[in-house]
């Protein structure tokens, strides 16, 4: 683990575990939209319309919703496993300024920019 002090980890596995459990709870809620919106479609063309948009939206951000989650449950992995701060591309140290914008980050600017160029 690179130079971070044991109540570092401490507070920064707590402030993971907090975002995965609102993370968590946006998804129940996605869910439970999603869920009660099953029923038929309205009679009416323009509420239809408004229904399947709203069904897509929700359906899109389950999907976003879901992918940070996995994100961030594998930066606890990484902190348990005791390689969380390295690059899994070059592994070189990522920023500390990085980690603190983004803290399950697993690329550092570097690699993340070159993934960026070959997309």
């Amino acid at each position: 683990m690179p130079n971070k002090s044991k109540d570092e980890y401490s507070a920064l596995r707590d402030e993971l575990e907090q975002q995965a459990s609102v993370l968590r709870a946006r998804l129940d809620a996605i869910h439970r939209d999603r869920t009660m919106q099953k029923g038929p479609l309205s009679a009416d063309w323009q509420e239809q319309a408004t229904e399947l948009e709203n069904e897509e939206v929700l359906a899109e951000l389950d999907v976003s919703q879901r992918h940070t989650l996995e994100a961030i449950e594998a930066a606890l992995m990484r902190l348990d496993a005791g390689s969380y701060g390295a690059c899994t591309a070059c592994g070189k140290k990522i920023a500390t300024a990085r980690l603190a914008a983004l803290p399950f980050s697993t690329l550092c600017i570097s690699c993340a920019r070159e993934r960026e160029q070959t997309v």
